[in-house]
């Protein structure tokens, strides 16, 4: 009987140094502009193949996830390589849930990129993202890494230079933002009330591409920011908190209720640390797309053979 094929792998969490909300797409989703960056803080995913005449998948995690996209990723990257087996994972969750870090879609993302190198099959880069797409939005940006612009539902993602890993905060207030209630809010806001004209849509692009061209990320916005803090207006303090205690950027990451604020040293992160009794906050650094494509190298040495991209296995 085949022995097992094991790695430890971590899904990195992301921010969003821009977010803008243009009109409602065709396909009921949104037409998106927002700047993606990974971030340190991460699950930990052990993941674990042996070769069977039947595909099975067992699915362990430390905190109750429903429709976790873990198990339908492993199930359709098994599909997809027409190859069987059994896929043990166990998932160590510490990204927040609801928090706008995208943890579920990099933990979907993990075994995309893991799963072919330890079944021995490989999966070309643009159907990786194809399956990326079904599984959520986020999904394919996590499978690149880095500093990436993405624009469409925002799977549509291209390199941006990427900057020095800085150290940055996350403040996590324990509050769980729904993404689809916040698209509900920002529907009935602003965005309803002007219409989305012609001008206030150019108005928006022009100012993500000032953002995007800005090496620093200064100047940024998070077009659900208006409707989100409405609603919990607490999260409003802690980014001007952030704002005070020197960060630059500081802004509420995705749809929320994290908020993250950029610092231009390690001092000013722990002072601002201080700052914070009720809610968890995490001193992360910004990953480069070269860092991260490093710790998938080093993760996944034992079973790959060489260091292109996507990862290949030395079991094909």
């Amino acid at each position: 009987m085949a022995s097992p094929r094991r790695a430890r792998v971590r899904a990195l969490a992301k921010i969003n140094l821009d977010l803008r909300v243009l009109q409602k797409r065709p396909d009921g989703f949104h037409e998106l502009r927002t700047i993606f960056q990974t971030i340190s803080l991460s699950d930990r995913l052990e993941i674990a193949f042996t070769p069977r005449r039947e595909t099975s998948i067992a699915l362990e995690s430390d905190v109750d996830i429903p429709d976790n996209l873990v198990a339908k990723a492993a199930r359709l990257c098994l599909d997809e390589l027409r190859i069987t087996g059994r896929v043990e994972l166990r998932l160590q969750k510490s990204i927040p849930l609801g928090a706008g870090l995208g943890g579920g879609s990099s933990d979907a993302a993990a075994v995309l990129l893991a799963l072919p190198v330890l079944a021995g099959g490989a999966i070309p880069m643009d159907r990786l993202i194809a399956i990326a797409c079904e599984l959520g939005s986020d999904v394919p940006f996590f499978l690149l890494g880095g500093r990436a612009a993405g624009i469409g539902r925002g799977t549509e993602l291209y390199p941006l230079p990427d900057t020095p890993a800085g150290p940055a905060l996350i403040v996590a207030p324990g509050i769980h933002v729904s993404t689809a209630a916040a698209y509900r809010s920002l529907n009935r806001g602003r965005l309803n009330r002007e219409q989305l004209t012609s001008e206030l849509l150019q108005n928006k692009i022009d100012g993500f591409q000032a953002c995007v061209w800005s090496a620093s990320g200064e100047g940024g916005v998070n077009d659900f920011e208006e409707a989100v803090f409405l609603e919990h207006s607490s999260l409003r303090a802690l980014k001007q908190r952030l704002i005070k205690l020197g960060a630059s950027p500081a802004m509420m990451s995705g749809s929320g209720s994290s908020v993250f604020g950029v610092f231009g040293g390690r001092t000013q992160v722990h002072r601002a640390i201080q700052s914070f009794r009720k809610e968890t906050v995490f001193p992360v650094s910004l990953v480069s797309r070269s860092r991260y494509r490093s710790l998938w190298r080093r993760w996944l040495a034992a079973h790959r053979i060489q260091s292109e991209w996507p990862l290949q296995s030395r079991y094909a």
